[in-house]
């Protein structure tokens, strides 16, 4: 259970810098509806990114491959 409170925190922590990120690159350059969008995108392809891992973890240690 430890463990996956350690996983939880740094999935957050790296959406919250992905976020960040885009905001750094694009902030003040497009409109803050455009850059709102591509705060979206980016958390969403992160999600999905950060979900396909964990399903690939709980795969692995059930025995499944």
């Amino acid at each position: 259970m430890k463990e996956a409170l350690i996983y939880l925190v740094v999935a957050l922590s790296s959406l919250l810098v992905m976020s960040y990120a885009v905001h750094m690159l694009v902030g003040g350059l497009v409109t803050p509806e455009t850059e709102y969008a591509l705060i979206e995108t980016t958390l969403l392809i992160g999600v999905g990114a950060i979900a396909y891992m964990a399903w690939d973890v709980i795969r692995r240690r059930r025995g499944r491959k």
